[in-house]
Protein backbone atom coordinates (compact mmCIF):
# COMPACT_ATOMS: atom_id res chain seq x y z
CA UNK A 1 0.00 0.00 0.00
CA UNK A 2 3.03 2.24 0.38
CA UNK A 3 1.93 4.20 3.37
CA UNK A 4 3.51 5.42 6.90
CA UNK A 5 0.94 6.12 9.89
CA UNK A 6 2.42 7.79 13.21
CA UNK A 7 1.13 6.63 16.32
CA UNK A 8 1.61 6.93 19.77
CA UNK A 9 0.58 4.78 22.73
CA UNK A 10 -0.38 6.03 26.18
CA UNK A 11 -1.78 5.06 29.74
CA UNK A 12 -5.07 6.34 30.98
CA UNK A 13 -5.84 6.71 34.52
CA UNK A 14 -2.08 6.53 35.61
CA UNK A 15 0.79 9.04 36.15
CA UNK A 16 3.22 6.13 34.77
CA UNK A 17 3.72 4.58 31.92
CA UNK A 18 2.64 0.40 31.76
CA UNK A 19 -0.14 1.17 33.71
CA UNK A 20 -3.72 2.17 33.47
CA UNK A 21 -6.11 1.82 30.39
CA UNK A 22 -3.43 2.17 27.38
CA UNK A 23 -5.03 3.21 23.97
CA UNK A 24 -3.10 3.54 20.71
CA UNK A 25 -4.14 6.89 18.58
CA UNK A 26 -3.14 7.09 15.14
CA UNK A 27 -1.94 10.35 13.96
CA UNK A 28 -2.21 10.32 9.85
CA UNK A 29 -5.15 10.06 7.69
CA UNK A 30 -5.89 6.09 7.69
CA UNK A 31 -7.88 4.27 4.38
CA UNK A 32 -10.99 3.41 6.21
CA UNK A 33 -10.73 -0.37 5.30
CA UNK A 34 -7.48 -0.54 6.92
CA UNK A 35 -8.56 0.65 10.33
CA UNK A 36 -9.97 -2.64 11.89
CA UNK A 37 -6.81 -4.25 10.96
CA UNK A 38 -4.38 -1.85 12.75
CA UNK A 39 -6.77 -2.41 15.75
CA UNK A 40 -6.65 -5.86 15.50
CA UNK A 41 -2.45 -5.42 15.06
CA UNK A 42 -2.25 -3.44 18.43
CA UNK A 43 -4.61 -5.91 20.05
CA UNK A 44 -5.40 -3.21 22.96
CA UNK A 45 -9.07 -2.35 24.14
CA UNK A 46 -9.34 0.43 21.96
CA UNK A 47 -7.57 2.33 18.74
CA UNK A 48 -8.35 5.99 17.82
CA UNK A 49 -7.98 7.72 14.34
CA UNK A 50 -8.56 11.55 14.63
CA UNK A 51 -9.37 13.98 12.14
CA UNK A 52 -8.34 17.48 13.50
CA UNK A 53 -11.25 19.82 11.62
CA UNK A 54 -10.67 23.09 13.66
CA UNK A 55 -8.17 24.61 16.11
CA UNK A 56 -9.59 22.96 18.90
CA UNK A 57 -12.45 20.70 17.31
CA UNK A 58 -11.74 17.02 15.51
CA UNK A 59 -13.94 13.78 14.73
CA UNK A 60 -12.56 10.31 16.09
CA UNK A 61 -13.38 6.93 15.22
CA UNK A 62 -12.73 4.09 17.61
CA UNK A 63 -11.86 0.43 17.25
CA UNK A 64 -11.29 -2.59 19.16
CA UNK A 65 -9.88 -5.58 17.73
CA UNK A 66 -13.50 -6.39 16.55
CA UNK A 67 -16.00 -3.85 16.39
CA UNK A 68 -16.04 0.13 16.09
CA UNK A 69 -17.46 1.78 19.26
CA UNK A 70 -19.56 4.65 18.60
CA UNK A 71 -18.08 6.04 22.16
CA UNK A 72 -15.61 5.27 24.63
CA UNK A 73 -14.28 6.88 27.48
CA UNK A 74 -10.67 6.51 28.12
CA UNK A 75 -9.88 6.53 24.25
CA UNK A 76 -11.41 10.20 24.27
CA UNK A 77 -9.29 11.30 26.92
CA UNK A 78 -6.10 9.78 25.66
CA UNK A 79 -6.83 10.70 22.11
CA UNK A 80 -7.50 14.47 23.40
CA UNK A 81 -4.40 14.63 25.17
CA UNK A 82 -1.92 13.15 22.14
CA UNK A 83 -3.07 15.92 20.20
CA UNK A 84 -2.26 18.61 22.44
CA UNK A 85 -3.38 21.11 25.52
CA UNK A 86 -6.43 22.73 25.21
CA UNK A 87 -10.20 22.44 25.32
CA UNK A 88 -11.20 20.38 22.91
CA UNK A 89 -14.70 19.61 21.12
CA UNK A 90 -14.48 15.75 19.92
CA UNK A 91 -17.57 13.88 17.67
CA UNK A 92 -17.73 10.30 17.84
CA UNK A 93 -20.52 8.43 16.23
CA UNK A 94 -22.22 8.30 19.52
CA UNK A 95 -21.41 11.86 21.59
CA UNK A 96 -19.92 15.03 20.98
CA UNK A 97 -17.94 15.81 24.24
CA UNK A 98 -15.86 18.80 25.43
CA UNK A 99 -12.49 17.25 26.51
CA UNK A 100 -9.61 19.60 28.28
CA UNK A 101 -5.97 18.27 28.06
CA UNK A 102 -2.96 19.46 29.84
CA UNK A 103 0.58 18.30 30.10
CA UNK A 104 -0.88 16.34 32.91
CA UNK A 105 -4.06 14.52 31.76
CA UNK A 106 -7.55 14.96 30.96
CA UNK A 107 -10.65 15.74 32.02
CA UNK A 108 -13.88 14.94 30.05
CA UNK A 109 -17.81 16.04 30.00
CA UNK A 110 -20.23 13.24 29.67
CA UNK A 111 -23.17 12.73 27.85
CA UNK A 112 -26.10 12.75 30.73
CA UNK A 113 -26.49 8.57 31.16
CA UNK A 114 -30.02 7.31 31.32
CA UNK A 115 -30.21 4.52 34.40
CA UNK A 116 -33.12 2.50 34.76
CA UNK A 117 -33.57 -0.66 36.91
CA UNK A 118 -32.92 -3.90 35.68
CA UNK A 119 -35.03 -7.09 36.65
CA UNK A 120 -33.96 -8.52 39.41
CA UNK A 121 -34.05 -11.99 38.18
CA UNK A 122 -31.27 -10.89 35.56
CA UNK A 123 -29.24 -11.22 38.77
CA UNK A 124 -31.35 -14.06 40.93
CA UNK A 125 -31.02 -16.33 37.50
CA UNK A 126 -27.13 -15.72 36.91
CA UNK A 127 -23.83 -17.85 37.98
CA UNK A 128 -22.14 -14.22 38.10
CA UNK A 129 -20.36 -14.16 41.24
CA UNK A 130 -21.12 -11.13 43.57
CA UNK A 131 -24.41 -11.24 42.51
CA UNK A 132 -25.37 -12.62 45.84
CA UNK A 133 -24.58 -9.78 47.70
CA UNK A 134 -25.85 -7.10 45.14
CA UNK A 135 -28.38 -3.99 45.40
CA UNK A 136 -30.09 -4.17 42.79
CA UNK A 137 -28.89 -3.72 38.87
CA UNK A 138 -29.30 -0.79 36.56
CA UNK A 139 -29.06 -0.24 33.28
CA UNK A 140 -27.21 2.67 32.01
CA UNK A 141 -27.12 4.08 28.37
CA UNK A 142 -25.30 7.52 27.05
CA UNK A 143 -23.82 7.92 23.43
CA UNK A 144 -24.43 4.63 22.39
CA UNK A 145 -22.67 2.18 25.33
CA UNK A 146 -25.00 0.60 27.79
CA UNK A 147 -23.75 -0.53 30.80
CA UNK A 148 -25.18 -3.03 33.47
CA UNK A 149 -23.99 -1.40 37.01
CA UNK A 150 -24.66 -3.84 39.80
CA UNK A 151 -24.14 -2.14 42.89
CA UNK A 152 -22.78 -5.01 45.79
CA UNK A 153 -21.77 -5.47 49.09
CA UNK A 154 -19.05 -8.31 48.00
CA UNK A 155 -15.45 -7.64 48.26
CA UNK A 156 -14.54 -7.69 44.40
CA UNK A 157 -10.54 -8.37 45.03
CA UNK A 158 -11.96 -12.30 45.40
CA UNK A 159 -14.27 -12.24 42.46
CA UNK A 160 -13.46 -14.19 39.27
CA UNK A 161 -16.66 -14.43 37.38
CA UNK A 162 -16.43 -17.27 34.12
CA UNK A 163 -16.72 -15.49 30.85
CA UNK A 164 -19.94 -17.78 29.80
CA UNK A 165 -21.36 -15.78 33.46
CA UNK A 166 -20.32 -12.41 32.10
CA UNK A 167 -21.93 -13.30 28.67
CA UNK A 168 -24.96 -14.46 30.08
CA UNK A 169 -25.92 -11.49 31.85
CA UNK A 170 -24.57 -9.06 29.15
CA UNK A 171 -26.75 -10.35 26.67
CA UNK A 172 -29.99 -10.38 28.76
CA UNK A 173 -29.24 -6.98 29.62
CA UNK A 174 -28.48 -5.86 26.25
CA UNK A 175 -25.42 -4.14 28.17
CA UNK A 176 -21.67 -3.80 26.54
CA UNK A 177 -20.31 -4.43 29.64
CA UNK A 178 -21.09 -5.35 32.82
CA UNK A 179 -19.77 -3.43 36.07
CA UNK A 180 -19.44 -4.69 39.71
CA UNK A 181 -18.73 -1.73 41.99
CA UNK A 182 -18.92 -1.02 46.22
CA UNK A 183 -18.60 1.67 48.60
CA UNK A 184 -14.84 2.25 50.25
CA UNK A 185 -15.64 5.45 51.54
CA UNK A 186 -17.92 8.46 51.24
CA UNK A 187 -15.29 10.10 48.38
CA UNK A 188 -13.79 6.59 46.97
CA UNK A 189 -15.58 3.43 44.90
CA UNK A 190 -13.95 0.01 44.10
CA UNK A 191 -15.01 -0.97 40.39
CA UNK A 192 -14.61 -3.97 38.16
CA UNK A 193 -15.62 -4.25 34.54
CA UNK A 194 -15.79 -7.31 32.79
CA UNK A 195 -16.34 -7.35 28.65
CA UNK A 196 -18.27 -10.09 27.41
CA UNK A 197 -16.80 -11.91 24.03
CA UNK A 198 -17.72 -10.74 20.62
CA UNK A 199 -21.31 -11.41 20.06
CA UNK A 200 -22.16 -12.04 23.52
CA UNK A 201 -20.24 -15.20 22.86
CA UNK A 202 -19.67 -17.61 25.93
CA UNK A 203 -15.71 -17.68 25.43
CA UNK A 204 -13.26 -14.81 25.02
CA UNK A 205 -14.14 -11.39 27.02
CA UNK A 206 -11.71 -9.50 29.37
CA UNK A 207 -11.83 -7.53 32.33
CA UNK A 208 -11.09 -3.62 31.64
CA UNK A 209 -8.62 -1.94 33.76
CA UNK A 210 -10.54 1.87 33.16
CA UNK A 211 -13.52 2.39 32.08
CA UNK A 212 -14.61 5.88 31.75
CA UNK A 213 -17.71 5.34 29.80
CA UNK A 214 -18.94 3.55 32.62
CA UNK A 215 -17.02 6.01 35.68
CA UNK A 216 -19.78 8.55 35.26
CA UNK A 217 -22.99 6.61 35.67
CA UNK A 218 -21.55 4.52 38.33
CA UNK A 219 -20.59 7.71 40.46
CA UNK A 220 -24.01 9.12 39.70
CA UNK A 221 -25.78 5.62 41.10
CA UNK A 222 -23.49 5.61 43.79
CA UNK A 223 -24.43 9.18 45.07
CA UNK A 224 -28.14 8.20 44.50
CA UNK A 225 -27.61 4.95 46.36
CA UNK A 226 -24.99 5.55 48.73
CA UNK A 227 -25.20 9.72 49.37
CA UNK A 228 -21.66 9.31 48.33
CA UNK A 229 -20.00 12.61 47.20
CA UNK A 230 -20.24 14.81 44.05
CA UNK A 231 -16.49 14.25 43.06
CA UNK A 232 -15.58 10.42 43.84
CA UNK A 233 -12.51 8.48 42.88
CA UNK A 234 -12.81 5.10 41.23
CA UNK A 235 -10.00 2.27 41.94
CA UNK A 236 -10.04 0.10 39.43
CA UNK A 237 -7.70 -2.26 37.25
CA UNK A 238 -5.60 -3.29 40.27
CA UNK A 239 -6.62 -7.01 40.02
CA UNK A 240 -5.05 -7.44 36.44
CA UNK A 241 -2.22 -5.49 37.30
CA UNK A 242 -3.39 -2.19 35.54
CA UNK A 243 -4.17 0.15 38.50
CA UNK A 244 -6.23 3.30 37.22
CA UNK A 245 -7.32 6.42 39.44
CA UNK A 246 -10.21 7.59 38.01
CA UNK A 247 -11.69 11.30 39.12
CA UNK A 248 -15.25 11.13 38.46
CA UNK A 249 -17.95 14.07 39.47
CA UNK A 250 -21.52 13.34 39.62
CA UNK A 251 -24.31 15.66 38.85
CA UNK A 252 -27.46 15.60 37.28
CA UNK A 253 -26.75 17.69 34.31
CA UNK A 254 -23.08 17.58 35.03
CA UNK A 255 -20.83 14.34 35.10
CA UNK A 256 -17.45 14.59 34.09
CA UNK A 257 -14.60 12.02 34.27
CA UNK A 258 -10.73 12.26 33.95
CA UNK A 259 -7.50 11.20 35.30
CA UNK A 260 -3.57 11.34 34.67
CA UNK A 261 -1.97 10.33 31.35
CA UNK A 262 1.40 8.92 30.87
CA UNK A 263 3.29 8.31 27.05
CA UNK A 264 4.30 4.95 26.89
CA UNK A 265 5.50 4.26 23.05
CA UNK A 266 5.40 5.96 19.30
CA UNK A 267 6.40 4.81 16.65
CA UNK A 268 5.10 4.27 12.50
CA UNK A 269 2.72 1.41 11.25
CA UNK A 270 4.62 0.99 7.66
CA UNK A 271 1.84 -0.44 5.01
Amino acid sequence: MGIELRYRVVDVFSDRALAGNAVCVVLDPCPEPVMGAIAREVNLSETTFPTVIGADEYEVRIFTPTVELPFAGHPSLGTAWVLGPRRWTQTSEGATVVVEADEMGAVMGQPTPEISEAPKALLTDSTLPGAEGAEGAYRAQAGGIAHLLIPTTVRLDRLRPSPAAVAEVAQRARATTVALFTWRDDAMLHVRVFVPGPEGSSGGGFEDPGTGSAAGPIALLARRLWGTAADVTICQGDEIGRPCRIEAHAEDGDVRVGGRIAACAEGRFTL
